[in-house]
């Protein structure tokens, strides 16, 4: 997984950039369902980050998160992130799972 990222309206420092990545080790849980991920993240007064994960199977997961503090946005949307990529990671792997079948 090589995550696009892209800054809209400001240049994305090194420490912000590193900071992302960082983050991102989060879901490397996940690194072989997911496709592509991409981030645009937007400075108008605050930040806005938006983030578009795409899965093998086609499923997609978009996550939108907005803060003043660009660190606190980050975590918020990784938080997010996070969860629904392992929702979208157990629907799959229940999908595989063989059927229980009643004891007797």
């Amino acid at each position: 997984m090589t995550p696009a990222i892209t800054a809209v309206g400001f240049n994305l420092e090194e420490d912000q950039s590193e900071l992302i990545n960082k983050k991102l080790e989060r879901i490397k849980y996940a690194e072989d369902l997911i496709v592509d991920l991409t981030l645009r993240i937007k400075e108008d007064k605050k930040y806005v980050f938006d983030c578009t994960v795409n899965f093998r199977w086609g499923a997609a997961a978009h996550v939108t998160e907005s803060n003043y503090d660009f660190a606190k946005g980050v975590n918020k949307l990784i938080d997010t992130l996070d969860q629904k990529v392992n929702k979208e990671k157990e629907k799959v792997q229940e999908k595989k799972a063989p059927p229980v079948l009643p004891a007797g």
